[in-house]
């Protein structure tokens, strides 16, 4: 069968490195689905879940990655995912992101009712995302 690797790195290094037969991300274009031989891209990716179908070889089963924007390249291969962070839904502390939610939603009720600058609603908002795409990929190993 067809395959190519999927590299995700981020500023602390190498967090995943696998073959993989399918890829799912969303770009800032819109979701994005790879297989072997796809054409050369690259392209800014959304804070959100990627999805990664691995070989029949490595069982068949699907790795699930929350990744907090970044880049996507597919180039012979090989999808390299450049993030600023990322993780993989065996290394999300549920209760961290459980908690970093509750920050982010307190900070947006703050930022609302102050008026606060625009600046830290949007933090905020980002901040939220973040923490609920952490939520979501973790309950993908449940």
């Amino acid at each position: 069968m067809s395959s190519f690797i999927v590299n995700i790195v981020t500023p602390d290094g190498t967090i995943y490195d696998r073959q993989a037969k399918f890829l799912v991300a969303k770009t800032q274009a819109g979701s994005l689905g790879v297989l072997p031989n796809h054409a050369p891209l690259i392209s800014p990716l959304s804070i959100d879940a990627v999805r990664i179908d691995l070989t029949d070889e490595d069982g068949g089963q699907s790795d699930w990655v929350a990744v907090n924007a970044g880049i996507i390249e597919i180039r012979d291969n090989v999808v390299s995912i450049i993030a600023n962070s990322a993780e993989t839904e065996k290394n999300i502390d549920i209760s961290r992101a459980e908690e970093a939610k509750k920050r982010a939603e307190a900070k947006i009720q703050k930022a609302k009712s102050q008026d606060d600058k625009e600046i830290d609603l949007a933090r905020a908002e980002i901040a939220l995302i973040r923490a609920i795409n952490r939520l979501n990929v973790a309950n993908k190993r449940r």
